[in-house]
């Protein structure tokens, strides 16, 4: 009998987008709840600070195996144990978030799934471009206590100089924050959302402030457009989790985490709600339309 632990700093209700992937996967490849396998998961409910208390629970309840979800988890994990594996999943850059010494040669006990690709933030400032010709203003909000925000700004600026468009940074620490971005950015026309485990766990409330105000929403995670935002592109993160199943049987069968080679995303969606889409009077391209992955209407 497995015992692998499970680390989100997000809430339990992300259960069927995060951690059901990854059972589906440990399942595919022979490791079944209650039969080989329990999985001890631990959720920090949005609150960054919770974090360093579970990963130290997950050590004392001796796991085989750590799988962390984004960058927090996956650096309370590191900092609670080194000689547990860690499969991190959506850690952004864990090379420059000083997670691994390498992509190629990770080293140490952790390894995983890299959710960072160059200009993918830059291309989801393009897909919004393309939506909206006269696009001009942009605001780029983001949880203000994540580093990972900082690194997809560079990229939001980069992106915006090439359109001719203005950014507008709003840092955000906590829901109640929310309220206050429609003011800050009234004069800008639509939100870059960088997902972190604030914006992710609030989505839905922060796409409905977004819709009220008119604001098109892009984002990297089809959640968000599954809440009301307008465009996600990025890559698919349930098929990530599917992924971290194959490191953590990898893991259980011997092989040893420094010796696995950190993956980056391999696949990429672009999502349209278009009942958002006729809310804001923006009319999507056909072309656009034809390739997405998902038309949500």
């Amino acid at each position: 009998m497995y015992r692998v632990g499970y680390l989100n700093p997000g809430g339990s209700t992300l259960a069927p987008i995060r951690l059901d992937p990854l059972r589906h996967g440990l399942r595919d490849l022979g490791y079944i709840e209650g039969r080989n396998l329990v999985i001890e998961a631990r959720w920090g409910e949005g609150q960054l600070d919770r974090l360093p208390a579970l990963a130290a629970e997950l050590v004392n309840a001796k796991v085989d195996v750590i799988v962390t979800a984004a960058a927090p988890a996956a650096r309370a994990a590191r900092d609670a144990t080194k000689t547990v594996p860690i499969v991190m999943v959506d850690p952004g850059d864990p090379v420059g978030a000083g997670l691994v010494a390498s992509l190629a040669k990770p080293g140490g006990n952790i390894t995983g799934l890299s959710s960072a690709t160059p200009d993918v933030v830059g291309k989801q400032v393009q897909v919004l471009k393309e939506a909206i010709p006269s696009l001009a203003n942009l605001a780029f909000v983001s949880n203000a206590a994540v580093p990972a925000g900082a690194i997809a700004l560079k990229e939001v600026e980069t992106a915006a100089r090439s359109i001719g468009a203005r950014v507008h940074v709003v840092g955000v620490r906590d829901p109640g924050e929310f309220e206050s971005v429609a003011g800050i950015v009234k004069d800008h026309t639509a939100l870059v959302v960088f997902p972190d485990p604030l914006t992710f766990t609030h989505r839905r409330r922060l796409m409905e402030l977004a819709l009220q105000h008119r604001f098109p929403v892009v984002s990297g995670s089809r959640e968000f457009v599954e809440a009301g935002g307008l465009i996600a592109y990025g890559p698919s993160f349930a098929d990530m989790f599917r992924r971290a199943a194959g490191y953590v049987v990898k893991i259980l069968r011997g092989t040893k985490a420094a010796d696995l080679p950190v993956e980056q995303p391999t696949t990429f969606e672009l999502v349209i709600n278009m009942k958002t889409a006729r809310a804001l009077g923006v009319t999507i391209p056909p072309s656009m339309l034809a390739r997405a992955d998902q038309v949500i209407e």
